[in-house]
């Protein structure tokens, strides 16, 4: 029996006019490193180089390893440095336009491009600088491969570490990528995956305008704090006086979660196990609670709480005070506060939208305990200030905001199959080149 032919570096996926056109080069990372510019592949400078206390409130941006995103700079955590010590540290200074890849997980080896909102940045140590020969190479295209699936798999073998791996500079830098011969078919799949970019970009967008819409619209749909008339009002219920100012206790019961001690000993995969909600089975942008990953004995109940669908449950550390609608039945632990048996005269979710409004968080805030790391408890919890008017009104702003939560979810759920797209196109577009054996 003859043996198959073993496939060379070749894509699934080929452009019209780029099929025959032979293998793709096997080049290493290093390879497409513009060589004419100084310093144009290095890492972030040693950590007893860039110290906090180099941190100033203005001045040259650093790149934190939070900046890296997975094919998105992360624009969210700002922290600066002087012009002095930029200058110190040029060879770790990176430019707009310049590709930085991140050393350490989650996931390893992930790049964005740096933004052109300043002149210049400083890498922070966990950084790598990639500057691309464009004459030679498409930077977007090396771009997209670095943050492929399969250029992504041969840094997750080659990084070390058991909990968040690592990979060096050395080891970076020696990696394989195929490549197509013709510059022209490097640029063919940059422009495809560009415009799949570009599409992302402005649904994020718009979804960030319906965000933004909904922001605004709930801090005139509600009163301010301490205030008893929001500044807008459906036309129906504008003669109707002002909203009750009450406590949450007035409405519900509001109790800790517990936690069974080691939980260990209480976990199963048993089907009579009870649902256990923990804090990383929550979808942060989501309003309900509809899966937890494990279960707990039926014993475990003498040591937690059970909540109920229909039940409101807010983390009372970290991320305090952000409020989920439970749609399943399940044990919380003491990380957890519930709010249940909640009266007839509250619409629940109109208390959702009223404990996301900046007046609530404001509370939560003002009011969290701790030096360190800040917790909320049920007794604050219970004494939160709820404005309510009548049943019918708060239905209107309920459905009103629901509305919009409906187009947010379909914005987010397109941007999602827009990503999975070019997630599965990539897969065929680029060929995985194999490790070198040593």
């Amino acid at each position: 029996m003859s043996k198959r032919k073993k496939k060379g570096l070749v894509p699934d996926l080929r452009f019209p006019e780029f099929q025959g056109k032979g293998e793709w080069e096997k080049k290493k990372l290093i390879d497409t490193a513009d060589k004419k510019v100084k310093w144009s592949f290095i890492g972030g400078p040693f950590g007893s180089n860039l110290k906090s206390s180099d941190y100033i409130e203005s001045g040259i941006r650093i790149i934190q390893l939070q900046n890296i995103g997975d094919g998105e700079f992360l624009d969210d955590y700002k922290i600066y440095t002087s012009e002095e010590k930029a200058n110190e540290l040029l060879s770790n200074n990176i430019y707009p336009g310049d590709i930085i890849l991140s050393k350490m997980g989650d996931p390893v080896g992930r790049a964005c491009l740096i933004p052109n909102a300043h002149n210049r940045y400083v890498m922070c140590s966990d950084g790598i600088r990639l500057v691309v020969d464009e004459k030679k190479y498409s930077k977007y295209f090396v771009y997209s491969l670095i943050n492929s699936v399969q250029f992504r798999s041969l840094v997750e073998k080659t990084a070390t570490g058991s909990t968040r791996k690592r990979i060096g500079l050395a080891e970076l830098k020696n990696l394989p990528m195929g490549i197509p011969v013709q510059r022209d078919e490097q640029q063919k799949i940059a422009d495809c995956l560009a415009s799949i970019d570009a599409l992302v970009t402005f649904q994020i967008q718009k979804l960030d305008g319906l965000k933004a819409h909904k922001k605004g619209l709930m801090q005139q749909l509600f009163p301010a704090e301490g205030g008893t008339l929001p500044k807008l009002r459906f036309p129906e219920f504008r003669d109707k006086g002002e909203w009750e100012i009450k406590r949450l206790e007035d409405f519900a019961i509001i109790v800790r979660g517990g936690s069974p001690r080691p939980i260990d000993e209480y976990l199963t995969n048993e089907a009579n196990g009870l649902n256990w909600l923990k804090i990383g089975d929550i979808d942060k942008e989501s309003k309900f609670v509809t899966n937890t990953q494990e279960k707990v004995i039926p014993s475990a109940l003498a040591k937690t709480r059970v909540v109920n669908p229909g039940d409101l449950i807010l983390s009372n550390s970290m991320s305090f005070g952000r409020p989920y609608i439970l749609e399943i039945k399940t044990c919380i632990h003491d990380g957890w506060i519930a709010v249940s048996e909640i009266d007839k005269s509250l619409d629940r979710d109109f208390l959702y939208y009223l404990m996301m409004t900046s007046a609530s968080q404001t509370y939560f805030t003002n009011n969290a305990a701790g030096s360190g790391v800040q917790n909320l408890n049920a007794d604050i919890i219970k004494l939160l200030p709820v404005s309510l008017p009548s049943k019918k009104e708060q239905q209107k702003i309920t459905d009103c905001l629901a509305s919009i939560d409906e187009l947010i979810t379909a914005k987010t759920q397109k941007i999602d199959d827009l990503k999975a797209h070019k997630k599965g196109l990539m897969q065929r577009l680029f060929p995985k080149p194999e490790l070198n054996k040593t």
